[in-house]
């Protein structure tokens, strides 16, 4: 089990990817996020996950120089995400997008680069141009976003590669189960994005209940549920006592029942869009 800030799970290519990081959706450019960044890699984060969509990518790069200046760290300590949008997908405007991507945030490679949302007829050939960024040295791992298992299978079959990673939505009201045992099955990690579903847990009854038999808070109980389940999670914040709040997980662990009890909760509800109907 995941037993402190800097655990790592092990890819399907061999990479290491830290088991807890630091989301940035939402955030804008500017001194708040270089800040965050700065503070949690002070605190022991070392994941970052950003995308082109966020347009905070130039912030988020001066952040991660100026936490590696401060910690004494080396680029390959840090583990770096991005994603390609929308409007970028296809092959040749993927590689191109890969290329402003590194460039906005000032790096040389990325450790994790993500198709964002599975649009229909297109993500075929962005995966194309990932499987040749990473066969050409450029990415560590390569993967998706949103996918369900369709959209896997469907990218699978005609793939050189595998995605190794999917970040999904993935919280106590949207469990999806079905997913996580398909993607363990086929050796690609899960990942969560909205593992607090946005702030809208941190009142719920139950999570109250269970929180205060731990001397935890509920975001605390929530992240080490996904932890527990084998998925990788990247709470989203910009306030250093919560960074630091949400990263204090690692010194308990929920019983068999809690688990189940928190996996009862679930109601497939999401609050962001529906992979299979969505037009953007």
């Amino acid at each position: 089990m995941t037993q402190h800030l800097q655990s790592v799970t092990t890819l399907a290519n061999g990479v290491s990817m830290p088991w807890f990081g630091l989301g940035v959706f939402q955030v804008e450019e500017g001194e708040e996020l270089v800040n965050a960044i700065r503070s949690a890699v002070a605190f022991g984060y070392r994941s970052i996950d950003t995308a082109a969509i966020y347009g905070n990518e130039s912030s988020v790069g001066e952040g991660i120089r100026q936490a590696m200046a401060e910690n004494g760290l080396k680029r390959e300590d840090l583990f770096v995400t991005s994603k390609v949008w929308n409007a970028d997908l296809g092959y040749e405007s993927t590689l191109a997008a890969y290329e402003t991507s590194l460039s906005k945030l000032g790096l040389d490679y990325l450790d994790l680069y993500l198709i964002h949302w599975p649009v229909a007829g297109k993500y075929k050939d962005a995966w194309r141009a990932l499987e040749k960024l990473y066969k050409d040295g450029r990415i560590k791992a390569i993967g998706v976003s949103n996918f369900q298992i369709h959209h896997l299978k469907d990218v699978m079959e005609g793939a050189e590669i595998k995605p190794m990673v999917n970040q999904v939505e993935f919280h106590p009201r949207l469990t999806q189960k079905e997913l996580l045992a398909y993607t363990s099955e086929q050796g690609i990690q899960l990942e969560a994005w909205s593992p607090l579903m946005q702030g809208q847990l941190l009142n719920d009854p139950a999570l109250t209940e269970i929180a205060g038999q731990y001397g935890k808070s509920v975001a605390q109980v929530i992240l080490r549920w996904d932890l527990q389940h084998g998925v990788v999670t990247i709470p989203k914040s910009t306030k250093e006592q919560r960074i630091i709040e949400n990263a204090s997980i690692f010194d308990f662990e929920l019983s068999q029942a809690d688990m189940d009890r928190i996996d009862g909760l679930n109601q497939n509800l999401r609050v962001g869009p529906d992979p299979d109907n969505f037009d953007f």
